[in-house]
């Protein structure tokens, strides 16, 4: 996200947020331990890109790593207007429903990740969210789609944080009791 909370800016660009390698590497790790994406329709249409790469074969390692946890990932998309799902392991939900994920949550030994805004405010509010990783990155873009939903209030506990060379920084924080 942006240094003032955007994941996107008011035309809908993301392309100030591309990770260099150290930082693909780092998401790469973090995202590993995870069983199952949930995700929105237009986060779900960007990831999708990573099924299958063009020229998959002469992109660099970090590249390869992150296809293949992709390919590895349970995926579930909620979205109203999809018509179907073009990518493996993957599932359509026409809405969110907060506690068919609780169940989700507990009867998984795999962590759940919940990707783009309006989804995650949803899940944020429906107080399914224990843990917030924000890659913050040195741009102020004015305005655009918010990572974070107005309206909410949450104690969280910092738990890590990592400094990267190209000026990002990583917050990890845990919902407190």
């Amino acid at each position: 996200m942006s240094l003032d909370g955007y994941v996107a800016d008011r035309e809908g660009n993301f392309d100030w947020a591309a990770p260099d390698e150290e930082v693909h590497q780092f998401v790469n790790d973090l995202t590993r331990p995870i069983g199952t994406y949930l995700l929105g329709r237009r986060m779900y249409e960007t990831l999708r890109y990573w099924e299958d790469p063009p020229g998959l074969d002469s992109e660099p390692s970090i590249i390869q790593d992150f296809t293949a946890i992709w390919r590895g990932t349970d995926k579930i998309v909620y979205s109203s207007t999809l018509e179907g799902a073009s990518t493996a392991r993957t599932r359509i939900e026409r809405n969110f429903d907060a506690k068919a994920v609780r169940a989700m949550k507990a009867s998984t030994q795999q962590d759940l990740s919940v990707g783009g805004p309006h989804l995650a405010a949803e899940a944020i509010r429906a107080g399914l969210v224990d843990e917030f990783h924000l890659v913050v990155v040195p741009v102020i873009v004015g305005g655009g789609n918010r990572a974070l939903p107005d309206g909410v209030h949450l104690q969280l506990e910092l738990v890590d944080e990592r400094r990267f060379a190209g000026g990002a920084v990583h917050l990890h924080y845990r919902v407190r009791d």
